[in-house]
């Protein structure tokens, strides 16, 4: 069936993505169950497990393998961000019964859940959504974490099912300046982890975070702290007064009272106007800032992005600083071995410093999950897990035979390495090692990555990796030294060695030319590409030659027709912009005026009968005059004006009498007309 619905076979399997421990010998198991998800109970035993009980995984595990979501058991209870249906159309935070508002834009925009975790009175989800309050300027995605409180037991009435407290802000992981780059999509956190900072004690939570897919190709780690993100839930709430309006801090004044998001004794007795204010306002205006000031490791390269995270905390190195070691697994199967190096100090800044970078996996194959388990000092290792492997990796590797001096093994500023004066060799500290927090002992400076009582035999990038420095202009400090070290040929050595996989360097180093070479280049290629281009040029117009009558632009005319439109050209006279109007007057018939009546009744008269002198009167014959046309001015009604034109020098008539003639006298009848012909 779920072939059917169109689904490939791959997918079509079970993918276990919920696996939460209920007790002591009592598992939460759920998988996808082929696009429809499932969940069972098991008690385990020492040898055996049976299964207890079995119900829908609909709201807790995803009907997708590749769909992003996230699962925690806290009170008895499983918290769940994940999506509720077939196609992944409805995102939901959900804990039996209560759930977020369905198919709400405002609440969850297609989020993308990374995380969750359980702290104080309030679990906490991570994730990346679409950007509503930026819809206006664009689409884009940005980070989020979002809260909702343990005890909430749902509002009355039709709030019964729904989150009485769910809240959520941005994480703001970007470079500071006038005009920030943001990093703003986040790909996974760590779990709380607890430190002293600067002389600060905090908890915090780190992350690694990716530009767009479709612009520039970058990652970075941020870290933020616990108390940032409760302050900013206490801040300001965002809304949009209209749907084309931006969005703006709400009036503290506008706020009602009690304050929504914050945890009740008993949510369903909220008021209707706290429970309305917050379906409508669950995005905080402030974003979380990150808690260095800036992230710690950023990386810009094609070749991979970051995509998971782990931290062994507080490292402690002798002289007693504490340094959290972070691992990043990339998308090509990279782990990244690095440390703030002035987080023991301050609280203010990081000087990232990457100790090592090791190629765990085939290029291409993601790292999908890291975590540093610990079963005592000398147990700790880092398993590493793609699609189809899982590997069990050393966190260090102090003892390499790469390393053979008080300065290499200093400078690679590595929190678990240590130089012993007494053994002359570079070891790290396990629970054999005496004395280790003895900085007269051991020499190790995780900060400046040189000690003042190692002897400066070989420069560190000797050790068979890359080293390069990377200089802070703008505060003029060393940020730390990239130091990689690249093991044996035979790759992850012998059995026994547990070395691990082999470690190489991040990129190679571009070949360097020498000022005077480049000039060379460039001034052979330019001649070289004067004389093509001459050579072609030269071929080209030999071949393609046109003969004198080739010049003619129709070489078919005779050239006297455009020798002969050319004088006539310039006989013309200069030319107008606007349209070409010839005024052409033809004479035609004009009505005589008649003279003025004396009266109204006098227009209807008859003019008096033309008596021809000598003629005898006829009494039963009409009046006829023979001689009427001999008379023009009493018996016709039409007559001609002379001909008063004159012609230009294309023959063409006109007129010289002015308005004047062509309007008449006011009290006749003129019917000459003024004809206009329009050339354009």
């Amino acid at each position: 069936m779920c072939v059917v619905k169109g689904k490939d076979e791959e997918s079509c399997q079970n993918y276990i993505r919920v696996l939460v421990s209920l007790g002591p010998g009592r598992l939460l198991v759920c998988g996808t169950n082929s696009f429809k998800p499932f969940c069972r109970e098991y008690s385990v035993q020492r040898d055996s497990y049976h299964m207890e009980r079995e119900k829908s995984g609909q709201a807790v595990c995803p009907y997708d393998p590749d769909h992003n979501s996230t699962a925690v058991y806290a009170d008895g209870e499983l918290y769940s961000g994940t999506v509720a249906d077939f196609s992944g159309m409805e995102p939901i935070i959900y804990r039996e019964p209560l759930q977020t508002e369905p198919y709400d834009s405002m609440t969850l925009n297609a989020p993308d859940f990374v995380n969750s975790l359980v702290h104080g009175n309030f679990v906490y989800f991570f994730f990346r959504e679409t950007a509503v309050e930026y819809i206006n300027c664009g689409k884009a995605v940005f980070s989020r974490v979002a809260r909702v409180c343990r005890d909430d037991r749902g509002g009355p009435h039709r709030f019964k099912q729904r989150w009485t407290s769910f809240l959520k802000s941005r994480l703001n992981c970007s470079v500071a300046g006038d005009f920030p780059f943001y990093f703003n999509e986040i790909q996974s956190t760590t779990e709380l982890i607890e430190g002293v900072y600067g002389g600060l004690n905090a908890q915090l939570i780190y992350g690694t975070f990716t530009t767009p897919p479709n612009s520039i190709s970058g990652s970075a780690v941020c870290a933020f702290s616990m108390q940032d993100i409760a302050d900013t839930f206490e801040g300001t709430f965002k809304e949009q007064s209209a749907i084309n309006s931006n969005w703006l801090p709400v009036n503290s004044a506008k706020v009602p009272e009690p304050r929504p998001g914050t945890c009740n004794n008993d949510s369903r007795q909220l008021p209707d106007q706290t429970l309305n204010f917050i379906k409508t306002h669950a995005l905080m205006d402030e974003s979380v800032p990150t808690f260095f000031g800036e992230p710690i490791v950023i990386r810009t390269s094609f070749h991979y992005r970051f995509t998971q995270i782990a931290v062994d905390p507080q490292v402690k190195t002798p002289g007693g600083k504490a340094y959290d070691v972070l691992f990043i697994g990339t998308d090509n199967g990279k782990i990244i071995k690095a440390i703030n190096a002035v987080s023991f100090d301050s609280n203010k800044r990081a000087v990232p410093v990457v100790v090592e970078e090791l190629q765990a996996f085939g290029a291409g194959s993601p790292v999908r999950a890291l975590r540093v388990a610990r079963a005592g000092r000398d147990a700790a290792r880092l398993i590493a897990v793609s699609d189809r492997e899982v590997l069990s990796l050393r966190l260090h590797r102090c003892s390499s035979d790469k390393i053979s001096s008080c300065s290499e093994c200093v400078a690679l500023q590595d929190p678990y390495c240590a130089w012993d004066k007494q053994a002359g060799r570079c070891r790290a500290f396990s629970h054999g090692v005496i004395r280790w927090l003895d900085d007269t002992a051991f020499y190790q400076s995780v900060s400046t990555g040189s000690h003042a009582a190692c002897p400066h035999s070989k420069d560190a990038g000797a050790v068979g990796g890359l080293s390069s420095g990377l200089y802070d202009d703008a505060r003029g400090e060393n940020k730390g030294e990239v130091i990689n070290i690249v093991q044996d040929k035979d790759g992850k050595g012998s059995t026994n060695s547990n070395e691990g996989p082999e470690v190489l360097a991040a990129d190679p180093v571009p070949a360097a030319y020498s000022v005077e070479t480049l000039a060379l280049a460039v001034a052979a290629g330019a001649l070289c590409a004067l004389g093509a281009g001459f050579a072609a040029g030269y071929l080209c117009g030999r071949r393609c030659r046109k003969d004198d009558d080739d010049n003619m632009p129709y070489p078919d005319t005779e050239y006297e027709y455009f020798e002969q439109r050319q004088n006539i050209n310039r006989i013309q006279a200069e030319p107008k912009l606007l349209q070409q109007v010839e005024e052409v007057t033809y004479a035609e018939p004009v009505l005589a005026p008649q003279p003025k009546p004396a009266s109204p009744r006098a227009t209807l008269r008859k003019h008096a009968p033309y008596h021809a002198p000598h003629a005898p009167h006829t009494p039963h014959t009409p009046h006829t005059h023979p001689n009427m046309h001999a008379h023009p001015h009493h018996e016709t009604l039409f007559q001609f004006q002379p001909d008063n034109y004159r012609r230009d020098n294309f023959g063409t008539l006109r007129s010289h009498q002015g308005d004047g003639y062509r309007r008449g006298n006011d009290n006749g009848f003129s019917t000459t007309r003024s004809v206009k012909k329009v050339y354009l």
